[in-house]
């Protein structure tokens, strides 16, 4: 719907001046341009367009003001004209002439004479067509349909209300006119082309503002902007701009974009590796276990170790998997965790509880890991049970690239909070339950065949019928689980009506659903198609979301080709890998999931996979009304055709579905037709095969017609052909019949439409700061604009779809949610909107990216309806390449928002070669290029089906459809053409592919406009070649109206080629680009001629490879002839001959520059041709002139160069933008004169290196500062005037106030006071001091510790757990800033958006930016200490960086530069082509720019020395002799090496000539190795300058395997001045763990900054105080020696300068402080993949120095023996489990065991109560375990071998935890285990007093109870719960123990031995247990008598009778036969 307004002419205006309009509608204002020196007319001619949302109201008003422009002052009003829109309402369209009233409402003689059409939704008002409504085509609208740019003006105007704040109107106007000025503006201001053009590649932005417009928009100067915004009283924070490309023209818009990228790149098999560390289990369910984990991913399982009887292992294993496979297939793995009990060699354990997730989850969590969280177990067997125990593990998915980064390893000390860090992702409920899905499959349609014509021959032979050569089944997987359907034998059309239940826990932690048609076969079966269902995408997990849902719908599954062969060479894009070539089948199926309860009793508790039959689809109404669509598709160009096949004659196919397919005809879908008038149900079955003649239909009768007529193509040039298609266009068209699910699209392209808008005004802010435009943020305010009116527009136009009747509950849901979705982002858009400010800009865009990936989430539509367009290139019946066109983005509506974005628009498309065959090289060569156009829609709605092709035709129809008007035509015969010449300006090209050996190549570039090309000349050796070259194509003939081509003309296809002398020349990269087209009636002249350069982006595949710097111009050829145009100028230097060099203005204006070029040496030259390089030169070039550098004589002697600075004078372009490419390049000068390339460096931007002169009006430092770009030479200058005042820095940070009362004074002479940065030690010791009077009742910490037991690790762990600290504050930071922008979010929705609100928020920017620098250093410092720890003692720290120090300090390179020098080609495969193989050395030096000539000031300095120009102060770089010390603390997360999953690391260092190999102390099967190791090594730079430090595994047999390298360029350290050399400490002491370890003292390296630097000082004044320049520090002037004695010293206050010279004005720069640095290894073989982490550090001291101190001592702290002793007095209440043989009583033999942990085999028995009735033990029995103990850590240190094999002993580092079990003992079976307490030596519940206070609570609770260590306590006492489970899973108590916990130092343990048990030494006395427990050894007879008398009674006697009985028996048988003789002989 829109209201367009076309305003002609204003007459009779008085006098003269500009004269500016504005028209107003529903509060959108619209400016028209300016016309300049009006008389009477002013003829505006232009037209606008308002979108509406809601129906137009008769009564609405529209305004027009007519004004006078006045640049300088407010606009005077000439007069308004109002209209009701009563009549437009009525009839659509109305031409209005009459006068306008003034401000007294009276009329004035002035006329308007306009034009308005009102467009409503269901077209009622006759749809209109551009052309008729605009007489001269030379006049065009201004409106083009964009979005309006406020939100509010899509509510009409009843609803408005008073939403709108009064600066919004009056803001779009001004900014509407800003735009609108474009005339004059663009004299001076090149518009809307940035240098980096809109046709960028891989943009898909509407066609809209691709085409040059009449008169180009101004993108609009900033100051202007500024001036009249604050004319019109708005802030400039306030203003929008609507889109920098902004439209001034009605294009005709017949175009659409063309995708660019080529190469698909799914399917294609990438490197993963999946880290998983299982660390321990807790509350395993059962009872003494002994657990396993198995680690399964996808098919790989590895096994840990198995702990013996215990619930909660320690494990602490790192297992890695590594695959080579595509994305797809990766992240479909299914990652499972589980937990076996007792599993064995014989046996395979069972199942405790197991836990899955998909690789694809953890990918998508940040930084693709899960660390340290617990993993919920259940059993997949036991539905109805609860959870079987955690599991914590650390699991992480590198691909290739990938880094990451791992929080920081150190003693984990806070207390494990499981609920808090479940393994689930965000937004997953803690508690999942269990659920089933059910998936119906119901039938499918249009299979191919799957046997070939030979097979069915055979068939029929034998059977005697024809039958369907296809046997289907459905398979659909699922989180690891298959189910299938049956087999439908032989058929193409099966019928299944199956549902398959899956039970899996919800929400599952697998993303995707796999379904797949599979053909069943004796042989093998194989995949017909594959469909995924996204979860993601058919449920909403939010308070109104739903469950997943889906269908029942048609899902349509796309492959291979349809024609059968036995190997298909494509059968992987069945399998759902990569995009399919061609429609395999469609399947109706659908999907419910249902939440189980339970709790009922009678559920099927098994998670097996289930099949079942199912109903079929009741109700056709869901799966919506058969419809007939018509397809029509024309062919107006084929060129760029592959050569290979351009011999044949070639046709082209279009289908969609099986529909047009003619090859695969074979087995068409039986269509389903109803018959009109026919019963809805009566479904006539008839076979469409393309022979049959179709039922007469009411246009005549109309037989599809799918392919093009063969045609022999013709020569293009030597690589591509083209068809000739000139003014004979061929058309197909195709009827096919589909459900009608358009709705589904229709929304699809809405959200597409705005995310695509979102997206094109996303790239345009991305540009403006690319090329540095001003005000970004305007266009970025702009787009919010346009979103958010976008966003309600959505949900207006869905609004209505509400009651459609054939929707799926998806369908409704999914409407719901989205138009909540784009309601609240349409919301949160106007919000973020007026938060847009120059400084939040950055992290706003970031917010706006969410937007735009949301909205494309949204936009993709699961339920599929009309299967995707396929367009297939036919060589004589053979398919050569396809492309496949999404049905949605050709789909018409008669809403414009719905319209697919390519319906009715010619689009160019890019046929590529189907599969693999399209992966590497063959991918990226065009296959051909089409521009097509198509058109899909109803068949009844068809009857403008042909309005977007390009006018001027005629149609031509088969015979039968000769007079019928709404017949298809067969093809288009164009009357109308248009000639043109095209230019093409072709200047230059950067960063381009290195195609040759040598690292270089020869390129030339080759342009293609519709069937011609041409190529620019060939320029050798180069990367960055400047061609400077004009092509000119002459009688271009185009097809069509001329006005449309000038807005919408077709691309250009540049493609970039390297030649070669043998062979074709090899493809370099390609890119697009449109021209500017000027109409033989137009003006050659600005703003839009000549043309400005402009950057393309050149592609090669998916990957970028360069830019182009060209300007492309088509200029028409009038009646006149080429005379008309402006003329070439002829070559201006003979030399080039026949060239034509690009015109003059064209070509960017000049100016001379210098450039300096710093030699200083060549390091890491590789051999070339097997020669060493010996006398190397660099050769530098640039713009044609260069320069070179000395020749080295000896490379291996000295690397370094003789002369150090040289330079050259060249012309460069003003602009900085364009400045061409620095190249390097290094030969090898050989004998006889020849030289050798060994490598290049093309340095792509000089933008860094160029140094402006310095302001005279910015005084303050800071500002020049900016200027200096990182030059030492800038530093060194001493003549800039300074600011007078002193600045004093006092070193305190200013204290918040929350820790007042901490500050304490102290006196001045009190070695506590360091009044130096007051950070954390400081506040620490005011602590110390305080916490006497602290805290009342609580137990006294421990004393400080005493010097003598710190060490350098004390130092280390505080430092680390301040690093800790200081992340988590800065993500609480994090999260309580988002919080807090949400919350004002929210709030301001809610909140009228008051223009008070504005101003306030700027008042309070501005206090804010007022406040001094040294106040928000003050506040960063205070802001870690908040938090604090009551006892954490004062120690020193250092700085632990968790990366390398070289992206901390810019890789130091502050004035030395490493340039990489390159060779070879690059692969031709994405993957492995990675720089680090192509590097053959570095060269060091750098490079300065300026522009001549300098201001006299600075070469007039004072020192200043000509020879060095710009590179003032430079060390020299003569060989130097270097002490190198290196440090290696320890490495975490190596990747294993052995088979056990562990690796025997040891350190190996490489430095020049040296090599030491650490191997005898290589740490045994260990993956996190404490090294803590130091080494000196002696070297000379620059000969020896790469420090390489390697971990590697050591072998008992074979070579020792690298596990990973770091290498350090220790040169650039050296000489950087950020002082790498080593790091400044954060005190000074003289003796002591924190040692100064720098021969030079603070104040010796101070006055020697301060000497280089040419800074002012130091000058050391009473008081503490010293002054450098202009800055005062303050600090402590004492310092004390090893024997307490003081002494002065200005060592404190040097040192306090030295951490804070980055203050120091000019000189300054911030010190590298006393660190560890962390840094990975990477492996050579495995690219990219981290292999491990090394924490290290490197200290330089120069030879020639005073020789530094011994290395500190940083070897690993041994752990301390003790002695634990247990004493288990007493236990009470153990459950009673015998029945007594004797007495019947219940009763148990007690004992209890006891270990520590980790130390199964050393556990110890008590001996055995015997036969307590009560449940009471008496044992007094003592248990002694020595351990040795790491304090810092708090972990146990066991060693021992890992199995008899073993070669040696491995270290294990374990909590330390001691467990007591109690144990019922039986003489004959097994004993029984009756419960257990485990306690944590560290912290664990105090004892209770007595039996009777001792509970279960005490292990449940422990959160609330009062905790402590028995390290310590030393002794404790008490009573301790045992616990177990019950049947119900249940903890329950089944005893208590008493008690006595001792723990002695190995020393103490000596001094007072105890012996084990109740001996000697200190013996127990014997427990006085009652006699009960022995009643049967004392008194045999009694217990007999008991026996036999009551218990045994009856049994006795039952035995006695049946014993009688078979006694008589055996008599009687026995004298039977006796009898019997005598019986019969009658004896």
């Amino acid at each position: 719907m829109a209201l367009l307004l076309q305003l002609r002419t204003v007459t009779g205006l008085r006098g003269r001046a500009d004269r500016i309009a504005k028209a107003v509608f529903r509060g959108l204002s619209f400016y028209t341009r300016v016309l300049e020196n009006c008389e009477d007319e002013a003829r505006f001619d232009e037209t606008f367009r308002w979108p509406v949302a809601s129906s137009i109201d008769g009564n609405e008003i529209l305004e027009i003001q007519v004004f006078n422009y006045s640049k300088v002052f407010t606009n005077r009003l000439i007069g308004t004209f109002q209209m009701v829109l009563q009549k437009v309402v009525e009839e659509g369209q109305v031409e209005v002439t009459d006068t306008l009233i003034d401000d007294n409402n009276s009329a004035i003689q002035t006329s308007i004479s306009i034009e308005i059409r009102y467009q409503a939704l269901d077209g009622t008002v006759g749809a209109w067509n551009d052309k008729e409504f605009l007489e001269t085509p030379s006049v065009h609208s201004e409106g083009d349909g964009r979005y309006p740019l406020e939100t509010d003006s899509l509510l009409s105007s009843h609803r408005q209300g008073l939403d709108i704040s009064p600066g919004k109107s009056n803001q779009q106007s001004a900014e509407k006119s800003f735009r609108s000025k474009g005339k004059e503006k663009t004299k001076e201001h090149k518009a809307g082309k940035g240098v980096f053009s809109a046709m960028k590649l891989g943009k898909t932005r509407p066609s809209k503002d691709d085409h040059r417009k009449q008169d180009e928009p101004a993108v609009l100067e900033a100051e202007d902007l500024d001036r009249k915004a604050l004319l019109q009283g708005l802030e400039p924070d306030t203003i929008s701009l609507a889109s920098v490309t902004a439209v001034t023209t009605n294009v005709s818009n017949k175009r659409s974009k063309p995708d660019i990228k080529m190469e698909p790149s799914a399917g294609r098999p990438m490197d993963y590796q999946v880290s998983i560390t299982i660390i321990e289990a807790r509350q395993l369910v059962g009872l003494n276990m002994d657990p396993v984990v198995c680690v399964e991913v996808g098919e790989e399982k590895k096994y840990t170790s198995m702990k013996e009887s215990t619930n909660c292992p320690y494990y602490n294993e790192y297992f890695v998997f590594d695959f080579h496979v595509p994305p797809d297939v990766m992240f479909d793995k299914i990652i499972k965790l589980s937990v076996i009990h007792s599993k064995n060699l014989l046996r395979s354990g069972t199942l405790v509880g197991s836990f899955k997730m998909d690789v694809g989850t953890v990918y998508t969590q940040p930084e693709h890991q899960f660390y340290h969280k617990w993993a919920i177990l259940s059993d997949p067997e036991d539905l109805t049970a609860g959870l079987k125990g955690y599991l914590k593990c650390d699991i992480a998915v590198v691909g290739k690239g990938d880094n990451i980064k791992t929080p920081h390893k150190a003693n984990e000390t806070e207390e494990d909070d499981i609920e808090g860090n479940l393994l689930l992702p965000d937004g997953v409920p803690p508690e999942r339950q269990w659920a089933r899905f059910y998936i119906k499959i119901y039938r499918a349609e249009g299979l191919p065949r799957m046997n070939t014509s030979i097979m069915a021959n055979v068939k029929k032979a034998l059977i005697g019928e024809n039958k369907d050569l296809v046997d289907p089944y459905v398979q659909v997987v699922f989180a690891g689980q298959k189910g299938k359907t049956s087999i439908q034998k032989s058929s193409y059309e099966p019928l299944w009506n199956e549902q398959i239940i899956f039970t899996e826990m919800f929400p599952p932690l697998c993303k995707r659903i796999k379904i797949q048609i599979r053909d069943s076969d004796k042989v093998n079966d194989v995949a017909i198609g594959t469909h995924f269902i996204d979860l993601r995408k058919i449920s909403n997990e939010g308070d109104k979301g739903f469950l997943p849902t889906f269908g029942p719908a048609w899902v349509n599954m796309y492959g291979s080709t349809r024609n059968y062969t036995l190997m298909d060479e494509h059968q992987e894009l069945n399998e759902g890998l990569g995009e399919g070539v061609s429609f395999r089948a469609r399947l109706l199926m659908s999907l419910a999931v249902e939440i189980l309860d339970t709790t009922n009793p009678e559920i099927n508790s098994s998670t097996e996979v289930q099949v079942e039959q199912a109903t079929s689809v009741a109700d056709q109404n869901c799966t919506g009304k058969m419809e007939e669509f018509f397809l029509f598709g024309a062919f107006l160009e084929a060129t760029m055709i592959d050569r290979k096949i351009g011999d044949k004659p070639i046709n082209f196919e279009v289908t969609i579905g099986n529909y047009g397919n003619q090859i695969d005809g074979m087995s068409k879908p039986i269509l389903r037709r109803k018959k009109e008038g026919g019963d809805g149900n009566e479904e006539e079955s008839e076979l469409l095969q393309n022979s049959s003649e179709d039922e007469g239909d009411e246009d005549g009768e109309m037989v599809s017609v799918s392919s093009s007529q063969p045609m022999k193509p013709l020569v293009t040039d030597r690589n591509y052909f083209h068809l000739p298609y000139f003014e004979k266009k061929p058309c197909i068209y195709i009827k096919s019949w589909w459900q009608d699910q358009r709705r589904r699209l229709y929304n699809a392209n809405i959200m597409d439409k705005i995310a695509d808008k979102l997206e094109e005004g996303l790239n345009d802010v991305q540009e403006m700061i690319k090329t540095e435009k001003p005000h970004p943020e305007r266009r970025l305010r702009g787009v919010l604009e346009e979103l958010s009116s976008g966003c309600l527009h959505f949900v207006t136009l869905a609004d209505k779809d509400q009651h459609h009747s054939s929707r799926t509950r998806l369908d409704r849901e999914r409407l719901k949610s989205c138009m909540r979705e784009l309601e609240n982002m349409g919301q949160q858009a106007t919000t973020l909107r007026s938060q847009v400010k120059k400084n939040t800009m950055k992290d706003k865009l970031k917010l706006v990216q969410n937007f735009l990936q949301k909205l494309r989430f949204l936009a993709d539509e699961p339920q599929h309806t009309i299967p995707d367009v396929f367009i297939w290139m036919m060589s004589n019946n053979k398919r050569i390449a396809y492309a496949r066109v999404p049905s949605k983005d050709i789909l018409y509506s008669i809403v414009d928002e719905e319209m697919g974005k390519d319906c009715a628009k010619v689009k160019t498309i890019f046929l590529k070669l189907p599969g693999k065959r399209g992966f590497g090289p063959a991918g990226w060569t065009v296959q051909a290029k089409m521009e097509i156009y198509l058109w899909l829609g109803l068949n009844k709605q068809r009857k403008d089906f042909l309005s977007g092709l390009p006018c001027g035709f005629e149609e031509k129809k088969t015979a039968r459809g000769q007079n019928l008007p709404s017949f298809p035509p067969i093809s288009l015969l164009y009357t109308k053409k248009q000639v043109f010449q095209l230019r093409a300006h072709m200047y230059q090209a950067r960063s381009l592919f290195a195609a040759d050996s040598s690292g270089l190549s020869d390129p030339f570039a080759r342009v293609f406009f519709i069937s011609q090309s041409q190529c620019t000349e060939v320029l050798n050796e180069t990367l960055c070649p400047t061609w400077d070259q004009l092509l000119v194509f002459d009688n271009v003939e185009l097809y069509g109206e001329a006005h449309e081509m000038r807005d919408d003309p077709p691309i250009i296809v540049i493609e970039i080629y390297d030649q070669d002398t043998v062979g074709k020349a090899d493809f370099m990269g390609r890119t697009f680009a449109k021209p500017v087209v000027k109409m033989s009636d137009e003006q050659y002249c600005p703003p839009r001629f000549p043309p400005q350069l402009e950057y393309y982006q050149i592609y090669r595949g998916n990957s970028t490879a360069g830019d182009l710097l060209a300007a492309f111009e088509l200029l028409q050829i009038g009646p006149g002839g080429k005379s008309d145009l402006p003329p070439i100028d002829g070559p201006t230097d003979m030399d080039r001959g026949p060239i034509l060099p690009v015109p003059l203005g064209i070509r960017p204006v000049l100016s001379k520059y210098r450039v300096e070029v710093l030699f200083w040496g060549l390091r890491d030259l590789k051999r070339v041709n097997l020669a060493q390089v010996d006398r190397p030169r660099v050769d530098i070039e640039c713009a044609g002139k260069g320069v070179q550098s000395a020749l080295i004589q000896n490379y291996k002697k000295n690397p370094n160069f003789s002369t150090l600075v040289k330079w050259f004078e060249v012309d460069l372009p003003e602009n900085e933008l364009l400045h061409p490419p620095l190249n390097i390049r290094v030969v090898d000068c050989r004998a006889f004169g020849r030289y050798t390339l060994v490598g290049s460096h093309a340095v792509s931007s000089l933008r860094k290196f160029i140094y402006r002169p310095p302001d005279k009006k910015a005084q303050h430092w800071n500002m020049t500062a900016k200027h200096l770009n990182g030059y030492l030479a800038m530093t060194n200058r001493a003549h800039r005037s300074r600011p007078t005042g002193e600045i004093v820095v006092n070193m305190e940070p200013e204290v918040p106030i929350k820790k007042m009362e901490t500050m304490v004074k102290l006196e001045a002479n009190s070695d506590a006071v360091v009044k130096v940065d007051v950070s954390e030690e400081e506040k620490e010791r005011k602590k110390k001091k305080k916490k006497g009077g602290g805290g009342g009742g609580e137990e006294v910490e421990e004393e400080e510790p005493d010097d003598s037991m710190l060490d350098w690790w004390s130092k280390y762990f505080a430092s680390i757990e301040t690093m800790k600290e200081q992340l988590r504050q800065q993500e609480a930071a994090a999260a309580e800033a988002e919080e807090k922008e949400e919350m004002e979010m929210a709030e301001e929705i809610k909140l009228d958006d008051s223009p008070m609100k504005g101003s306030k928020a700027q008042a309070k920017n501005k206090e804010k930016s007022k406040a001094p620098k040294d106040d928000k250093k003050k506040k960063q410092q205070s802001a870690p200490e908040l938090p604090e720890k009551k006892n954490k003692p004062r120690i020193d720290e250092l700085k632990v960086f968790n990366k390398e120090l070289e992206t901390e300090f810019d890789n130091f390179e502050d004035w030395l530069h490493t340039f990489n020098l390159l060779r070879g080609k690059i692969g031709d495969n994405d993957d492995n082509a990675t720089e680090e193989e192509r590097i053959v050395g570095r060269f060091k030096g750098s490079i300065c720019v300026y522009k001549m000539p300098l201001p006299d000031d600075i070469t007039k300095e004072a020192g200043y020395d000509p020879n060095f120009g710009m590179f003032q102060g430079i060390p020299s770089n003569d060989p130097i002799n270097v002490l190198v010390r290196v440090y290696v603390v320890r490495a975490t997360d190596l990747h294993p090496a052995d088979i056990n999953g562990k690796a025997d690391p040891y350190i190996a260092i490489k430095l020049g000539k040296t090599d030491i190999k650490d191997k005898e102390n290589y740490i045994s099967k260990q993956l996190n190795p404490v090294f803590g190791k130091s080494f000196d090594i002696e070297a000379t730079f620059p000969m020896e300058s790469m420090l390489t430090v390697a971990v590697y595994d050591w072998d008992l047999v074979g070579t020792d395997d690298l596990i990973g390298e770091t290498k350090i360029d220790l040169e650039n350290r050296y000489y950087s001045k950020h002082r790498a050399t080593c790091g400044v400490s954060q005190t000074y002491s003289i003796h002591g763990y924190n040692t100064w370890r720098d021969p030079m003292k603070p104040s010796q390296i101070l006055s020697k900054l301060c000497k280089d630097g040419k800074v002012d000082g130091p000058h050391y004044g009473p008081g503490g105080r010293v002054k450098v320049a202009n800055r005062v520090f303050t600090g402590p002037t004492e310092i004390e020696d090893e024997n307490g004695q003081k002494k002065q010293t200005d060592e404190h206050l040097a040192l306090a300068v030295l951490r804070h010279w980055e203050d120091i004005p000019w000189a300054g720069c911030k010190l590298v402080p006393e660190h560890v640095e962390t840094r990975p290894l990477l492996n050579p073989d495995k690219p990219g993949i981290e292999q491990g982490r090394l924490e290290m550090w490197v200290d330089m001291f120069p030879m020639d120095m005073p020789a530094p101190g011994p290395a500190i001592d940083i070897s690993p702290r041994k752990p301390k023996k003790y002695e634990l002793r247990v004493i288990v007095w007493n236990t009470d209440e153990v459950i009673l489990e015998d029945d007594d043989y004797f007495t019947g009583e219940k009763s148990s033999d007690i004992f209890v065991r006891g270990w520590l942990k980790g130390q199964q085999e050393d556990k110890q028995d008590t001996d055995v109560h015997y036969h307590s009735l009560t449940g009471e033990g008496n044992f007094n029995w003592r248990y002694i375990f020595p351990f040795d103990y790491l304090m810092a850590e708090e972990k146990i240190v066991i060693s021992k071998k890992e199995s008899m094999f073993s070669w040696d002993e491995t270290e294990y580092k374990i909590p330390a935890r001691l467990t007591l079990q109690v144990w019922d003992a039986d003489h004959f079976s097994a004993d029984d285990f009756l419960g257990a307490i485990e306690l944590d030596l560290n912290r664990f519940p105090r004892g209770a007093k007595t039996s009777k206070q001792c509970s279960l609570e005490m292990v449940t609770n422990e959160a609330e109870l009062p905790m402590i260590s028995i390290f310590k306590q030393k002794r404790v006492k008490g009573w301790w719960p045992f616990v177990a489970r019950d049947e119900n899973d249940e903890l329950e108590v089944t005893g208590k123990v008493e008690a006595e916990l001792h723990l002695l130092t190995a020393e103490e343990a000596e001094k007072s031995p105890a012996g084990l048990a109740r001996n000697e030494p200190d013996p127990l006395e014997k427990p006085n247990r009652p006699d009960t427990s022995f009643i049967w050894f004392l008194n045999p007879l009694k217990s007999i008598k008991y026996l036999i008398c009551t218990r045994y009674k009856w049994l006795i006697i039952k035995i006695v009778l049946a014993l009688l009985l078979l006694v008589m028996v055996a008599l009687f048988l026995y004298s039977m036969p006796g009898y019997m003789v005598k019986k019969l002989l009658g004896a």
